[in-house]
């Protein structure tokens, strides 16, 4: 298979995302130990490791492909669609499906690895920001697709929806606050060579 047929087409970058899993699971794994052995509890270690990486893989793939230009890319205006719910019945169920997943990832990992995004409202607006920005992107290089309101409430209503799937992990302020620091806040021990140089005074009598 060609470069063009692995990174710029949808076949293509579906079978990079499969064959990347067992990557994706080595990086977890190596990522969760590094932070272990920076200092932070086994629990943290692995939940943020998870979601950095569940966050990249789940959604890079998607990305990618909204980004691949259209037949006429470079030569025409991008077409722009600002009419709720008049492309739904064109895209069809595979092509809402696909929208669904754009920034499911992002929405079900983001509020477990950041506090602030711990909260409905605000991941919808981060999804509805991202969303917004990828049309505008598809716009402004002149992709040859279509820029889309539904494509925007589309992507937003996935990440709202896997956020609700993984509400019960939600990162909380109060989890939020333990530092990851490398090493422990042990006292250093004091060199044997100082230690050794203390001799203890003597008591003194008083004279009579």
């Amino acid at each position: 298979m060609s470069w063009y047929g692995l990174f710029g087409t949808f076949t293509g970058v579906a079978f990079l995302t499969v064959v990347a899993v067992p990557l994706a699971a080595l990086v977890v794994v190596a990522l969760a130990q590094w932070r272990r052995a920076s200092g932070t509890p086994r629990s943290g270690a692995w939940r943020t490791a998870l979601a950095d990486v569940g966050m990249v893989y789940g959604t890079v793939p998607w990305v990618w492909m909204t980004m691949m230009p259209g037949s006429h890319a470079g030569g025409v205006l991008g077409r722009v669609s600002l009419v709720p719910f008049r492309d739904l019945v064109s895209m069809g169920s595979l092509g809402i499906v696909g929208n669904l997943l754009v920034l499911s990832a992002l929405g079900f990992f983001a509020p477990l690895r950041f506090a602030p995004l711990a909260s409905w409202p605000r991941v919808l607006l981060f999804a509805a920001s991202c969303s917004l920005l990828i049309e505008v992107a598809q716009f402004v290089l002149l992709l040859d697709r279509v820029s889309s309101v539904d494509d925007v409430l589309l992507n937003t209503a996935g990440a709202g929806l896997a956020a609700w799937l993984s509400r019960p992990w939600w990162l909380t302020p109060g989890e939020a606050t333990v530092v990851e620091e490398r090493g422990t806040n042990a006292c250093p021990e004091e060199p044997r060579d100082e230690a050794s140089r203390r001799v203890s005074k003597p008591p003194t009598v008083a004279g009579r």
